[in-house]
């Protein structure tokens, strides 16, 4: 059966469970002082699960694989940041290494829809006939 919604996607729900992981780790005295830090991080990790949001709802895969790309780019960029907020003691190596496996993890599972989008032969709601706009008769 076809996923109707993005909120059926695992990868947005897994990006969903980072999210709020982020934004537990970031409340502490420490890491939520550094304004810019903690900004920064939220921001990427919610822009995964945005991207991916934003990307289905396209109703095309080859946009929706762009979008795809942003959010697994950005699963990279929470990892970097969660390196600096370790190296600045704002949080644990364990709560660090937890977050990262765990954004890896997302990665890959983005970059195999982006692999299987890339293969299949489908183009999306968009292209289908019947979604598609007429073409004026000449």
């Amino acid at each position: 059966m076809p996923v109707k919604y993005f909120e059926d996607l695992e990868i947005w729900k897994d990006a969903r469970l980072l999210t709020k992981a982020i934004y537990r780790l970031t409340q502490d005295a420490k890491f939520a002082k550094d304004y810019a830090l903690r900004d920064q991080i939220r921001r990427a990790a919610v822009s995964v699960m945005s991207n991916v949001a934003e990307g289905f709802e396209r109703s095309g895969n080859q946009e929706f694989t762009q979008f795809l790309y942003i959010a697994k780019a950005s699963c990279g960029e929470v990892r970097s940041h969660l390196y600096v907020a370790l190296d600045q003691s704002y949080i644990a190596p364990k709560d660090c290494d937890d977050a990262s496996k765990s954004f890896r993890r997302l990665s890959i599972m983005i970059g195999n829809l982006i692999d299987y989008l890339k293969c299949s032969g489908m183009k999306g709601s968009k292209y289908t006939a019947t979604s598609r706009p007429k073409e004026a008769a000449s």
